[in-house]
């Protein structure tokens, strides 16, 4: 009888702690790489910047003509919707276009879709072949310019990172699964 109520206690006690520890479900677990680059207000920008933050991540340029125009509003429309719930969550778009993504460009690129830049990082500051290598070594994504072209090969995740600079999460960018990042971003922010 002992060890019955001893395993039944058991039972009890991992159910009630599963129950008060729900993290993210099925967390990547990338550890981000340090970095400083340049952002929109041509300063430096980097993973130290972020210590003790949650932070939403993409991989974006201005002379896009398909995939970054989506994205870019719904990043926007995001970062209203986490502001709406007071979740503070910063952003960091890392362009793929350096030679051409300047500071300024970057900064009238996400003016002119309304983004709240007190919050919102665009970097550049790195050669293409760079960007590329460290949205793969970081992210697992491409960052690749072909020769004679003026697109990028790029991903369209959006990803949650936590405030130990680790990706969490990665979420369809094209069309975001709003109320899922929101909640994922509610739980880091309550595990700080």
């Amino acid at each position: 009888m002992r060890k019955y109520r001893a395993l039944l206690l058991a039972v009890f006690f991992s159910i009630f702690l599963a129950a008060c520890t729900q993290g993210i479900e099925d967390p990547l677990e990338w550890e981000i790489e340090e970095f400083t680059f340049t952002n929109h207000n041509n300063e430096d920008f980097g993973l130290a910047d972020l210590e003790g933050e949650v932070w939403l991540a993409d991989f974006v340029f201005t002379n896009c003509t398909t995939v970054c125009l989506p994205m870019m509003a719904n990043m926007t429309d995001l970062q209203a919707q986490l502001a709406a719930e007071g979740l503070d969550v910063q952003i960091v778009s890392f362009s793929v276009d350096p030679a051409f993504d300047k500071p300024d460009v970057l900064k009238s690129y996400a003016e002119n879709y309304g983004a709240d830049l007190s919050s919102w990082n665009l970097l550049t500051g790195y050669t293409p072949q760079e960007i590329d290598e460290f949205a793969m070594d970081n992210f697992e994504t491409l960052a690749r310019k072909p020769e004679n072209d003026d697109q990028v090969i790029h991903g369209t995740y959006f990803y949650l990172v936590d405030q130990e600079g680790v990706i969490m999460k990665s979420y369809d960018g094209l069309n975001p699964p709003v109320e899922e990042i929101l909640a994922d971003a509610e739980i880091l922010l309550t595990e700080e």
